[in-house]
């Protein structure tokens, strides 16, 4: 699944000044329900308890916490490059500041996951990660992570 069809520029936020998970799930959960149309309440909800089930931090100052509802019609994104790291029980028990959110609709088992594979694959990449880290600016954070949009789809 191509990541421009399910993370728009407006959700980006590439110098968030965040300094805790919970501050983090809000801000998601409101960049969302602005961008996408969501409920915000409802997202937020989801992502604590999601979260509640296991962290998310997948390790290497990256998260991709993410959720399933009944009211999202379209796997939506937000990405959030977080000015300083924060602690995400990440498996590595490495503090987080790249954060990828995904909603996803309560009955697309398939697309949730192929998403979350995307995400993953170019999150893993530390070059990507790289540069990510090296830019404050929401265009060119979505720039670099569509980069590779053609070559790596999943």
């Amino acid at each position: 699944m191509e990541l421009s069809k399910f993370l728009l520029p407006e959700a980006i936020i590439a110098d968030a000044k965040i300094g805790s998970k919970k501050r983090l799930f809000q801000e998601a959960a409101s960049v969302a329900a602005r961008v996408y149309g969501l409920n915000e309440a409802k997202l937020l909800c989801a992502l604590q308890a999601r979260e509640l089930l296991g962290p998310t931090g997948m390790g290497n100052g990256v998260a991709i916490p993410h959720a399933r509802l009944p009211e999202v019609k379209h796997v939506s994104g937000v990405f959030l490059h977080l000015e300083s790291p924060i602690n995400f029980e990440a498996v590595d028990r490495q503090p987080v500041d790249l954060v990828f959110v995904l909603f996803a609709p309560e009955s697309a088992v398939t697309d949730h996951l192929k998403s979350l594979a995307r995400v993953s694959r170019i999150l893993r990449n530390e070059a990507t990660c790289k540069k990510l880290r090296s830019t404050r600016d929401n265009i060119a954070a979505y720039s670099i992570l569509l980069e590779n949009e053609h070559s790596q789809a999943a």
